[in-house]
């Protein structure tokens, strides 16, 4: 894969846990990163998005108000801040490259064209 997400454990209900997308292979300054998971037994979902022409965030409505998206620069690396975590937020989760700097509203899996192989999260009631 030409990106690499870590950082998924199992945690309780109501706990935080940070995901981190990195490369080697190219800036991810520039381009728009993104974030999607699937829970057992669900459609794969878009999580958000962080864009890569302003650094402004989208994130779908399940996770608005309790995930964060942040670039550090200087590690080439994005990251995904998740606080008071649900069991609905169980899944894999997976970084994507996006096709150029602008997040799209819908967040769909057909905006990026990198992927990292996914991370578990699994959130205990």
């Amino acid at each position: 894969e030409q990106l690499m997400d870590s950082g998924g454990v199992s945690v309780q209900s109501g706990g935080s846990l940070t995901l981190s997308c990195t490369t080697k292979r190219f800036s991810l300054e520039f381009y728009a990163i993104g974030w999607l998971r699937q829970g057992p037994g669900k459609e794969r979902e878009g999580v958000g998005c962080i864009s890569g022409e302003d650094g402004s965030t989208l994130f779908a409505n399940s996770v608005a108000g309790r995930f964060n998206i942040s670039k550090d620069k200087t590690k080439n690396a994005v990251f995904l801040r998740m606080i008071n975590l649900k069991p609905e937020d169980t899944g894999l989760y997976y970084c994507g490259k996006g096709r150029g700097g602008r997040c799209f509203a819908g967040l769909s899996y057909m905006d990026f064209d990198a992927w990292a192989q996914g991370t578990q999260v699994t959130v205990s009631s």
